[in-house]
This record gives structure tokens, C-alpha cells and sequence, in this order.
């Protein structure tokens, strides 16, 4: 096999449950992508594996898995250029980083270019599957809700059509911008911990990681707070919705 095919695990046996999602799992080591394949099928899942950046991407087209399992260390691209070019054709599909790499520079960079989480290699597959499970909760729809579009000031969210709107504009967010950007949004005018926003947004314990929290609250003001990177003139009137509060959390609320 070279290193532009891809391969599906084989098709779950006749009367047996349906999965619980399809992955794409993207590592060029075969040893770990034999063994990742194996185990989130096991647990219940439908995997396709890529052995390079080129081939993930013709798969995400091709086969549109639910998450992607994705190592940042490739051999044609990284994980980070592989994820550019997913999102660049609008592809809104949830990431999951296997990184080599223990440096929260890296990590920050995966969330920067738009994947939800990551795992540091040596991990356990209990881990991959746990982190695995709380990303899809997170960004699939909530089905449970009545009215599908919160609405705070001039910032709509849209939850059937996923779309974000603020002042008229549409504003593009990854996954897990829009669930964060959903939960400050059913408190509005609530201060809410970092801790709080950890549970609820990541659905996983992080451990106190805070510095996730504030990357993420950082990509929201850049996305929401700004004229110009809503397309609007500099001098439109666009005020904050998103505060700190020092020591305690973050609050969405208009300010005069």
C-alpha cells in the first residue's frame, strides 16, 4: 500500500448495533494506525485511515466522517496544513490531534487552526476514546432544544443551520467556538467560571488547563468584537459583548 491510500475497517456484520460514528484516523506509523483502527472499532465506531495529509483530505471529501483523528507529525504535510485545507473547503468536521509533542506552543497552534482537541502521544486508548466521545457531544446538534436560534443584542445563533450572525453579518466558528459562544449565550448577563466553562463546553476534564479557556475566548472577541473582521466599516458601531472578569470568569452582556 502506498502512502496515498486510504482504507476502510471491514463492514460491521449483519443484526450488530450501528455505529456510534466513523472516524477517519490519519498516521503515517502503521503500527499506531492499525492499532487505533482496531480499538475505536472495538469501542464501537466505523474507521477509515489515511496514511498522509493528501490521502485525509481526499478522504474527508470522499467519506465525510463525523471526527478526524489526526497526527500532527506527517509526512507530505502536518496536521495543522492538513486541517487549513479542510477548513479552507468549509469543512466544519471536528479534530482530534495525536501530537509527539508536549509543548503548549503546539497544542495552542491545533486549537488555533480550528481542531478541538488534542492528545500527547504515549496515550492510553481509553483516553483517545473519552476525548473522542466528549468532542462529539459537544458538536453534535442538541436535539433536545425548542427554539434552535439564541438571540443576544445583535448576535443571533442558529443551531439547526449552525451559523452564527452578529449585526446582520455571518461569522464563521469552529465547532467548539460555536458551543462555547452557545453557553455564554443561554447566561448571558451570568458570569460563568473557567471551571464551569470547562465542563460544559469541553465536556472533560482538563485539569484546570485555564490557558484553553482564554485562547478560545480570545478567537471569539476577534470574530464577534470586531467591525472589521465582520466585513463592517472601523468606525461601526460595534460594542464588546464578551468581558473578563478578573478572578472570576467571563460574562456576555452590553455595556453602554
Amino acid at each position: 500500500m502506498d502512502a496515498t491510500t486510504t482504507s476502510r475497517s471491514p463492514r460491521r456484520p449483519a443484526g450488530e448495533k450501528p455505529a456510534e460514528a466513523q472516524l477517519l484516523v490519519v498516521d503515517d506509523e502503521p503500527s499506531i494506525r492499525e492499532l487505533l483502527s482496531a480499538s475505536l472499532r472495538f469501542a464501537g465506531f466505523d474507521v477509515v485511515t489515511a496514511e498522509d495529509g493528501n490521502a485525509a483530505v481526499r478522504a474527508a471529501a470522499q467519506q465525510r466522517p463525523d471526527l478526524v483523528v489526526l497526527d500532527v507529525m506527517l509526512p507530505d504535510m502536518d496536521g495543522f496544513t492538513v486541517l487549513r485545507r479542510l477548513r479552507a473547503h468549509g469543512d466544519a468536521i471536528p479534530v482530534l490531534f495525536l501530537t509527539a509533542r508536549d509543548d503548549m506552543s503546539d497544542k495552542v497552534q491545533g486549537l488555533t487552526v480550528g481542531g478541538d482537541d488534542y492528545v500527547t502521544k504515549p496515550f492510553s486508548l481509553e483516553e483517545v476514546v473519552a476525548r473522542i466521545r466528549a468532542i462529539l457531544r459537544r458538536t453534535r446538534p442538541a436535539e433536545e432544544d425548542d427554539d434552535a436560534v439564541l438571540r443576544y443584542a445583535d448576535l443571533e445563533l442558529d443551531e439547526d443551520a449552525h451559523e452564527v450572525r452578529r449585526a446582520g453579518r455571518l461569522v464563521e466558528l469552529s465547532p467548539t467556538e460555536f458551543k462555547l459562544l452557545r453557553y455564554l449565550m443561554i447566561n448571558a448577563e451570568r458570569v460563568v467560571s473557567k471551571t464551569q466553562i470547562l465542563d460544559h463546553v469541553w465536556d472533560y476534564d482538563f485539569a484546570g488547563d485555564a490557558a484553553i479557556v482564554e485562547s478560545y475566548i480570545s478567537y471569539l472577541r476577534r470574530k464577534l468584537d470586531s467591525a472589521t473582521a465582520l466585513g463592517l466599516a472601523p468606525n461601526a458601531d460595534i460594542r464588546p459583548l464578551i468581558h473578563t472578569r478578573r478572578g472570576v470568569g467571563y460574562v456576555l452582556r452590553q455595556q453602554s
